[in-house]
Formats: structure tokens, C-alpha cells, sequence
């Protein structure tokens, strides 16, 4: 692994040199690098080998630590990344963007930086089952003063500088910029939904489509289209629109009854939050509103599979915003024990479809069993009929000549 840091103009750049060995041999979904710096901030390289939920290899530049940095944290990088054609290096790949990595996004990168078959045949850019990442970073010494008159591991939120601000931010539009790990900010999106089955999945139904192509998260497993679906189904339920909810912020509308309620009942569910941005609070009142809604308009017998998983997935979600929520568990708890009435049912079921196909088979025996008996019957009466006088044959004397 190599690096190298220079100051260029308003910017602190730096390389880095990644080599993986073994790539044939490598089981794990995603794989990070070493930590390097740029200008005393601690960065790594996250790529998934084997692609996110798509046929391509996916790769990222991660800010590490980003739950230990302060709140509100920001931190502006340019960077490209690059996969090394080890027989001829003018024919790498290599994909540019830049990002305001903040605690929503800590992860920024490429979920189709290139195909996977191309990446693995050749003997190109696997060579000896190796193969050889670089990363370039560029941050802002302005970003750097401001982290070392802080003292913190981050610079602080800053509106930029009008000349800064009239400067046209280059995007790539031939690849995906995704981050690893966001939080809902606008209208949920399909396709974000189809990205996502942990917590960031959940939160990630309020996401925009980046320019380009669509944006789209790292996951540690692919989703289930049917909890996708169902997932979708809670938010079709509602119309969408938005009312204030005791000046805390905009939530939409059909939680809001249901919030005043339990919030009249548990004032603490509120106080916990006050101390919180106005955004940060929307979401959380959006994702205890969502399980609220689910308990209040789900009936047992809707219940299956599909549905105590989408109910787990909100109540994941939830358990994210720190709320006491020792009165509702009881409840959710109650909902997803249904998974095992449903699964036992499922259990029921198939045995008793069992018990019916064999009971319908005894029927069909015991049909041409008495079909078999009557057949028989008619052969003993035929059987007599040609052995009458027969018997009084004698089958031991001789035949004979000459006389009788």
C-alpha cells in the first residue's frame, strides 16, 4: 500500500494504493482498506467484490468513524478511484465525482463502476489473484483551518464562500454515485426502496435520485422483492400530505392523530427529541408514526410472512431515534409472534392438504376395489358355467384304436 500527500493550490490531495490479494478466494460480501489521511481526516475504500445487488463491481470512499464525529458534521472531498489494468496501466478505470460527506452520507462512490465478468476475466485487472485500487483525495485547506481551530475530527457545518458557490460541481453520469449509509431527506423513490434491507433501506424511502442514474445503497444482502412490496404498501396507504405536528415539524398527515394520542400519553416521547434538529425530529416522529399506523390498520388475519417482516423492518427504524418505547414493544412483539401462528399455519395447512390428497386416494382404491370385486364375481359365475360336466372327464385314460 502506498500513499502520497501535496498541497495544491486551495486544495490537500492525496493517492493511495490498495492490493488485494487472493481475490479468488475472498467470501465476504464487502471488504474495506487500510485507514489513510488528508489533512489529518481518517478515510478508507469500501468495495464490494462481488458487486451490490448488481452484476458490477461496487466501489466507495468511506470518512471513518463518522458515528464518533460531532453532530452536524461535514467534510467536502473531490476523489477518484481507479482499477488498475495490471497489463496496461493507460487502460485502468477510472470514475471521478465529489461529495459534502455528512453523517447521512459518510459513504460516496460507484455501485456499477465496472462489470464484474470483465473485472475477474483477462488476467487484466485480476492478475496473479490480484488486484490494485487507487484512490485520490482532494480536501479544501480552508476545511483543514477549521478543523485544527476546533480541535475535532471534523470541519464544521459552513455556507461557502461566493466563489466557491459560482464554481459548477463536475457529476458523472456515466456511473452511480451512491452513499453507504443515508437518512431520509425528501419523497421515497422505488428504486431506493429496491436497494435497501437494513435500517439505512428503511430510512432511505425518502431519498432523491442522484443525477444520472439512480441512487442506490450499499447492502449486506440482497432484498426480498416481496418485503419490497410490502414496504411500499405502508406508504401507499397514506395520502402523503404533510401537517404540522405541534410545531416540531412537518409529518404527514394521517400520523398525526395518531401521534397526538400516544404523545399525550407519553410526553416523554417528545422531550427526548427537543434537543434535535427540526429534520432530524420529522424523521423520527415519520418512523414512529409508520409503526403506529401499521398497528392501528393491520388486522391479525392480514397477517403473513411478508407483512412481520415489513412490520420488523419499521420497528428497526424506529429503535434508531431513541425514543423510550418500553409501552409499545409489548405490541410490536405481539405482531411479530404472529410470524410463528402464521408459520405454524403454514405447518397445519400442509399437512392437512396431506391428510386430504391421501383420503381422496383411499376413495380412488376403495372405487376400483369394488370394481375388482364385481369383476370377480362375474368370473366365478363364468368359471362354473365352463366347468360344468367337466369334472367327470377322465383325463388319465388312454386314447386308443380299433375299439371303443
Amino acid at each position: 500500500m502506498e500513499n502520497q500527500q501535496q498541497v495544491a493550490g486551495e486544495l490537500v490531495t492525496k493517492s493511495f494504493t490498495w492490493t488485494i490479494e487472493n481475490v479468488s478466494k475472498l467470501k465476504t460480501q464487502k471488504l474495506y482498506s487500510e485507514v489513510f489521511l488528508v489533512g489529518d481526516w481518517k478515510w478508507r475504500i469500501l468495495v464490494f467484490p462481488k458487486g451490490n445487488n448488481v452484476k458490477q463491481l461496487s466501489l466507495y470512499l468511506e470518512v471513518v468513524d463518522a458515528s464518533d464525529l460531532p453532530f452536524l458534521w461535514t467534510r467536502y472531498a473531490q476523489f477518484s478511484l481507479t482499477v488498475v489494468n495490471q497489463r496496461s496501466s493507460n487502460m485502468s478505470i477510472t470514475k471521478e465525482t465529489e461529495h459534502e460527506f455528512n453523517a447521512s452520507e459518510s459513504d460516496w462512490g460507484f455501485t456499477s463502476f465496472m462489470p464484474l465478468n470483465e473485472f475477474v476475466d483477462g488476467k487484466k485487472f485480476v492478475r496473479n489473484d490480484k488486484c490494485i485500487i487507487e484512490a485520490r483525495v482532494a480536501v479544501r485547506k480552508v476545511d483543514i483551518k477549521n478543523f485544527e481551530d476546533q480541535g475535532t475530527g471534523s470541519s464544521a457545518p459552513k455556507e461557502p464562500s461566493k466563489q466557491e458557490a459560482q464554481v459548477p460541481k463536475p457529476l458523472s453520469l456515466d456511473s452511480v454515485q451512491v452513499p453507504h449509509s443515508s437518512v431520509p431527506v425528501t419523497t421515497p423513490t422505488s428504486e431506493q426502496v429496491q436497494a435497501n434491507v437494513k435500517l439505512e433501506q428503511v430510512l432511505s424511502f425518502q431519498d432523491a435520485p442522484c443525477t444520472g442514474e439512480v441512487c442506490t445503497k450499499p447492502t449486506d444482502i440482497p432484498v426480498d422483492p416481496a418485503i419490497v412490496k410490502g414496504l411500499e404498501e405502508v406508504l401507499s396507504t397514506t395520502d402523503g400530505k404533510l401537517m404540522d405536528f405541534r410545531g416540531l415539524g412537518k409529518i404527514e398527515r394521517a400520523f398525526v392523530p395518531l401521534l397526538e394520542e400516544v404523545c399525550s400519553l407519553h410526553p416523554s416521547l417528545i422531550e427526548c427529541q427537543k434537543k434535535r434538529s427540526r429534520t432530524y425530529i420529522e424523521w423520527a416522529f415519520t418512523a414512529l408514526g409508520r409503526v403506529l399506523h401499521f398497528l392501528k390498520t393491520t388486522k391479525v388475519k392480514d397477517m403473513t410472512l411478508d407483512t412481520c417482516e415489513r412490520v420488523q423492518l419499521l420497528w428497526e427504524e424506529l429503535e434508531t431515534f431513541k425514543f423510550d418505547l418500553c409501552w409499545l414493544e409489548p405490541y410490536v412483539q405481539s405482531a411479530l409472534d404472529v410470524k410463528k401462528l402464521v408459520e405454524r399455519a403454514g405447518v397445519v395447512k400442509k399437512q392437512r392438504d396431506g391428510v386430504d390428497a391421501l383420503e381422496m386416494e383411499v376413495k380412488r382404491l376403495r372405487a376400483r376395489l369394488a370394481v375388482a370385486e364385481l369383476d370377480l364375481e362375474v368370473a366365478k359365475r363364468d368359471l362354473a358355467k365352463v366347468d360344468e360336466g367337466f369334472g367327470e372327464t377322465d383325463m388319465n385314460r388312454e386314447l386308443g384304436y380299433g375299439r371303443r
